[in-house]
This record gives structure tokens, sequence and C-alpha cells, in this order.
């Protein structure tokens, strides 16, 4: 008897794992996006040229992005990193990122998460701050011809975008 109701409460807990876990991310864009890159293009009017990597993480539900500048500061290290975390929210039916990087503007606070709804092979994320104004939208854009990305990113002030970087990432 004993053996069997060990036997019982090993199934449930495993069962009980296995209906929590939610279904792997499989999403025909990102999908596009996971690889090695090389970004390059203008940032806040400087000539850039950073290397990406964007991998599937956490049972494929969030594809990671590390993105690293090939520029270095005084210190060896490189001038810009960002890890970036893209999600999906299937209540919303929209994008999730969460965008962490080493200019420390704002860390894990509101201004750090964007929510964005595919349009096409874009995604347009918007960046809004606590009173839900939108101060920045970054827009990742896939082109099949050439298999590659170009994000599209502008401040946004008083309604008006104003552009801060145009780059286009290629495969490494």
């Amino acid at each position: 008897m004993r053996f069997v109701l060990t036997a019982f409460t090993g199934f449930c807990v495993l069962a009980g794992s296995a209906v929590g876990q939610p279904a792997a991310l499989k999403d025909p864009l990102l999908e596009r996006l996971a690889g090695a890159w090389v970004l390059r293009g203008t940032i806040a009017g400087q000539e850039t040229t950073h290397d990406v990597a964007a991998e599937w993480v956490l049972g494929h539900q969030y594809l990671r992005i590390h993105e690293r500048s090939r520029e270095k500061d005084g210190r060896g290290q490189p001038q810009y990193e960002a890890i970036v975390l893209i999600g999906w929210d299937a209540g919303a039916r929209e994008y999730q990122c969460l965008w962490l990087d080493s200019t420390g503007g704002g860390g894990l606070s509101t201004q750090a998460i964007a929510r964005g709804t595919r349009d096409g092979d874009a995604i347009p994320f918007l960046f809004r701050e606590r009173d839900g104004t939108v101060s920045f939208n970054n827009t990742f854009a896939y082109d099949a011809a050439a298999d590659s990305w170009t994000w599209r990113m502008d401040n946004v002030q008083k309604g008006k975008a104003v552009p801060f970087g145009r780059v286009r990432l290629t495969r490494q």
C-alpha cells in the first residue's frame, strides 16, 4: 500500500509540473532574429558597430539579445552593452520587451519595459513614462530579401519622433 501511495504522489507531482509549464514560444518572426549579427549604423549621431547574439532562453519563452559595441571605453570595456528579453503576452496579444543596458537609464523601472504589436514583418516597441506617454520607440523590422533587420530608434518628445538611431543587423 505504501508503494502505491508513493507512486501515486510521484505521478501527481510530475503531472502537475508538466501542466504548469507554458508551451514554448513559437514565433516565426522572432525565430529569424535568433543567431549572431553585426549591427552597423548611427546612434546618437555617432557611427558604430556592435556584435549582437540572440538566443532562446528559459524554455524557449524569451528571446535574449546580448548587444556589445566594438568601441571600447578607457577601461577596455564595451562603450555600450545591453541585455534585452523579448517575450509574448498572450492575454494582451502583444510582445513584451525588457531592455537593460550599461547606461543605467532607469534600471528595472517602467521605462525599461516596452510593448509592441506586430505590423507585417516589424514590431514597434513603445517605451512609456510612468504617466503612460510614449518616450521612446524602437521598431525592429525584418527584411526577408536581405535576411537582415533594421532597428529604427526615436526619442519621442511632445508626441513627435526625434531620430536617435538607425542601424542594420546583418548575419555574422
